[in-house]
């Protein structure tokens, strides 16, 4: 059985009569990620294309200015605990790269606080990732397109309904990549790291998530240097402002020929 799902026994009721079945849910197991021997955060992800969620983290929470800064990224062999076993990220950056361990982590805790206001979230947003200046376009009948194209790249969705999706569209409505995970913001991590492996330009590209459009995903795109990110659910209002403050363009409600521009609508044309 992939690493994406499991099967356990349940009992369904129907009209109120039990009955016994298995039933496939996604998979959920915690990734430590390491650097340098530090422990600098752990996320909650659905195992596959780890490689790409640590290297998408590097770049889109500003750890690394570019894969350039990393030596090497991979599984940790020897844990002292048998459920650990493949859920350790190891990384270790180039000799003489420096990274700020406390920021991390603090910025880590921002990221989740409700005590965090949004002005210190924008400024904290604006301090790592620089406003884009892109002149990317995209014609709106592409991007009305993109949701049917992602669906049809998330077999781990149809088997469970458990988990997200994000893709990579090129301007003219292309996907060329598509990952799936229990959460938008590692999924996102996935494809970033994906196009970071290839040396790919960000510009031009376009990034579909599955669900509602949060702020850290605008802020994960804008450090990126993805110009547009749409989803097809709603944006959040802090989403919206950072979309402004940074110049990506946010998208929501991407269903069928209709959708809503809440940030930088020059990149949306007809």
């Amino acid at each position: 059985m992939s690493d994406a799902f499991r099967a356990f026994d349940i009992v369904q009721l129907e009209g109120g009569v039990p009955t016994l079945r298995s039933e496939i849910v996604a998979h959920e197991e915690p990734l430590e990620l390491q650097i340098n021997g530090a422990s600098v955060a752990v996320v909650m992800r659905t195992p596959g294309n780890d490689e790409e969620l640590a290297r998408g983290f590097l770049l889109t929470e500003r750890v690394v200015r570019s894969l350039d800064d990393v030596a090497s990224v991979r599984h940790c062999t020897v844990t002292p605990d048998p459920e650990s076993d493949g859920n350790i990220i190891q990384v270790r950056l180039v000799s003489g790269v420096a990274f700020d361990l406390e920021r991390l982590r603090r910025h880590s805790f921002a990221s989740s606080s409700c005590g965090i206001c949004g002005k210190a979230t924008l400024e904290n947003a604006l301090g790592l990732a620089p406003p884009l200046d892109d002149e990317a376009r995209m014609q709106a009948h592409h991007l009305s397109r993109a949701p049917a194209q992602l669906l049809l790249e998330q077999p781990t969705f149809a088997v469970t309904g458990g988990v997200h999706a994000a893709g990579l569209f090129t301007l003219s409505g292309e996907l060329i990549a598509a990952r799936e995970d229990v959460g938008r913001h590692n999924a996102v991590d996935k494809i970033v790291g994906w196009m970071a492996e290839r040396r790919l330009n960000p510009e031009g590209h376009a990034l579909l998530v599955s669900g509602r459009v949060s702020f850290e995903l605008v802020q994960k795109a804008a450090a990126a240097r993805v110009p547009i990110l749409a989803g097809i659910s709603a944006p959040t209002s802090l989403a919206v402002r950072m979309g402004q403050a940074l110049n990506v363009t946010v998208v929501g409600f991407v269903r069928g020929t209709s959708m809503n521009v809440y940030a930088a609508p020059q990149r949306i044309v007809r």
